[in-house]
């Protein structure tokens, strides 16, 4: 359907996938399909863990929980259609489809931000003030917070959405995996500028706002704990070294990407878009063997969890 003299609004769009890799497509699906069932099987069993066990029914769990949820959203919005590209070739995605998964891609990555600070500002208040953190740090603070973060996701990541949808297209192919914001624009026979500029400051402003906030909190968690006797410092690292592995398998590729695109070098286009698509793909898939691996109190709740649901089948089939 033509929009103007200058373009069309297309009916659907064409993904090219990883441009210049098209012939290693079917290489990368097994392992994206692996990555996708893992992610779906962790953070299902990792939710299903907290929901059950009583003892994990706390701010630093629930939190836990909330990246849980986020991940799954993420992943799903991405992986299904990635992997029907790649597994059989199917590539058109419709209009409305695509300015979904570019709403979704965008909003829930900017929420996976706001839980990892708000991680960040739980374990301040557990290693700095810990007399005081069941006061502070309340089940009705952290569900306060996860409305207030998808809140803030959706007033700027709607107008960025609405704003992209509303352009004129001379183009239905998009040269990237997914319905990623500057991919899909720069498909337009208009000026771009204030669309690209609106992506980039919201980038800006969630970074200016995340990453600050975590490394005060990381700064004077560390103060603190080099000013503990030597035995119980061990301890105290202990409890920041989940999260830390998490923040940083989230931060440094988006770190590395934006360093990417500010380089005067000519970067090959699918470098830019492997490095986008594993800061989106690989905390959702390693987050919940982190925490597996790292908490004791989530392995035990898993085991328990198993338990009691191996002790219901044998009942029911008596």
């Amino acid at each position: 359907m033509l929009a103007n003299d200058t373009g069309f609004t297309p009916s659907f769009f064409i993904l090219i996938g990883i441009p210049s890799l098209e012939e290693y497509h079917m290489a990368f699906a097994a392992p994206l399909t692996v990555i996708y069932l893992i992610t779906i099987l962790g953070n299902f069993t990792l939710l299903l863990a907290v929901k059950s066990t009583m003892s994990l029914q706390k701010p630093m769990y629930l939190l836990i929980a909330l990246l849980s949820c986020s991940d799954i959203i993420l992943s799903s919005s991405i992986l299904p259609k990635m992997m029907g590209n790649f597994w059989f070739n199917d590539r058109e995605i419709s209009f409305s489809v695509c300015f979904f998964q570019l709403f979704f891609v965008h909003a829930f990555a900017g929420v996976e931000s706001g839980i990892l600070t708000a991680m960040a500002i739980d374990r301040y208040v557990a290693v700095c003030n810990p007399l005081r953190y069941s006061t502070i740090i309340t089940n009705s603070l952290v569900a306060k917070a996860g409305i207030a973060l998808v809140a803030r996701s959706m007033v700027i990541v709607v107008p960025l959405t609405t704003l992209a949808a509303r352009l004129p297209f001379c183009s239905r192919y998009i040269p990237h995996s997914f319905c990623e914001h500057i991919a899909v624009v720069k498909l337009s026979c208009v000026d771009i500028t204030f669309n690209s500029t609106y992506g980039a400051a919201i980038t800006l402003a969630v970074g200016a706002i995340d990453l600050p906030t975590i490394a005060v909190s990381y700064i004077l968690i560390l103060r603190a704990i080099l000013r503990l006797p030597r035995k119980d410092r061990f301890k105290a690292f202990s409890t920041c070294v989940a999260h830390v592995c998490v923040m940083s398998l989230f931060y440094i590729p988006i770190l590395f990407s934006l360093s990417l695109h500010r380089s005067h070098t000519s970067i090959p286009l699918y470098i830019h878009i492997l490095v986008v698509t594993a800061y989106l793909l690989l905390p959702p898939v390693a987050n919940p063997l982190i925490y597996g691996l790292k908490t004791a109190e989530i392995r035990i709740g898993v085991l328990q969890m198993i338990h009691k649901r191996k002790a219901r089948i044998l009942l029911c089939s008596f």
